[in-house]
């Protein structure tokens, strides 16, 4: 009877470590497994941008992202195609991209370096026309998506995410914007705001959109203000380093920074740090505060403390520390692994 109870007890044994095993697998794999990302950007009229998707790819690259889609918040003619030259060179070439097709703003940039990228790098895609609305990237990226899983990334005007609130049913979905939202979207992360108060450039050149935004948007937003990005200055060691070569990564910010001498010491990173906390989370960098934005008709904007779903980065850690990070992963090379 005991050798029985003893046989028995391995038996038991044996199939509880395997359930244990198998719970832990499945628990490691859960953690690894790429987080969904639109990401949606004015790609110019500031340069920053560059630096933003670089990050983008290279997270992709080490499998801590898929990237759904790339969405333009500025339909100037040709910014599908620099979108285009950016995902060639990081070896997606047919990632889908959204232009807006309806009224939104126009900005590009005054150093003319899209004009380089799209007259040295190869890109498929010449013309706006020939991509999807920015709203039917939207609706079709979210759709494909379990529910409760999608990041979104924005780090221009907010035009695009107002007009998907408003957007009706289609052949995509039977939701509509905001259902879509509130179903498949896990977190918003803004470059947008300053704070605890102030007027901030994406916020306020859209600041119908931005208010409609933050007023009926339903999943947490985190915001890294334009007091954070300010501190971080990068590229420096991008533009220095001899072995990169033929990148328009590189090309951008050797054509930007020697024109402006508050770029100096490299330029302000505010859109990197919302592609960084996206993926990476916001510590040990910063800390947040929770609360509410409120926006006004002119743009500004003032924070109410308490408890929300919006909240915002407060510097923890020295600013130092995020630069060397952004300055390492925007000299990442297409198709190499980067933690």
């Amino acid at each position: 009877m005991n050798i029985i109870k003893s046989k028995n007890s391995k038996v038991i044994y044996r199939i509880l470590l395997f359930f244990c095993l198998t719970i832990s697998i499945s628990s490691q794999a859960q953690k690894t497994k790429p987080i969904p990302v639109i990401f949606d950007s004015d790609m110019g009229p500031d340069y920053d941008d560059v630096g933003a998707i670089t990050l983008l790819h290279a997270f992709a690259d080490s499998g801590y992202i898929n990237i759904l889609a790339t969405v333009a918040s500025t339909k100037y003619e040709g910014v599908a195609a620099v979108f285009n030259v950016l995902n060639t060179y990081s070896r997606r070439p047919e990632l889908l991209i959204g232009v807006p097709k309806s009224k939104a703003l126009e900005l590009k940039d005054s150093q003319h370096w899209t004009d380089s990228l799209l007259l040295n790098y190869p890109h498929k895609i010449k013309k706006n026309d020939e991509v999807l609305s920015s709203i039917e990237v939207y609706r079709r990226s979210l759709a494909s998506q379990p529910d409760g899983s999608v990041t979104i990334i924005t780090v221009g005007f907010l035009t695009n995410l107002a007009d998907l609130l408003q957007s009706l049913p289609d052949k995509y979905s039977k939701l509509t914007g905001k259902e879509l939202v509130r179903k498949k979207v896990k977190q918003l992360v803004c470059m947008a705001g300053s704070f605890p108060a102030g007027n901030e450039f994406n916020v306020r050149m859209d600041a119908a959109s931005s208010k409609n935004v933050f007023e009926n948007w339903e999943t947490p937003i985190l915001f890294s203000g334009v007091e954070i990005g300010m501190k971080i200055k990068t590229g420096l060691p991008l533009v220095n380093d001899r072995s990169i070569k033929n990148s328009p990564v590189k090309d951008v910010f050797r054509i930007c920074i020697p024109l402006s001498p508050q770029d100096s010491a490299g330029r302000m990173s505010w859109d990197e740090t919302a592609v960084l906390i996206a993926v990476k989370g916001y510590k040990p960098w910063w800390n947040i505060q929770t609360g509410k934005i409120k926006v006004a008709a002119d743009g500004s904007n003032t924070w109410e403390n308490g408890s929300s779903l919006h909240s915002y980065l407060i510097e923890s850690e020295s600013p130092i520390l995020v630069r060397d990070q952004i300055n390492k992963l925007i000299m990442h090379q297409p198709g190499k692994t980067k933690k």
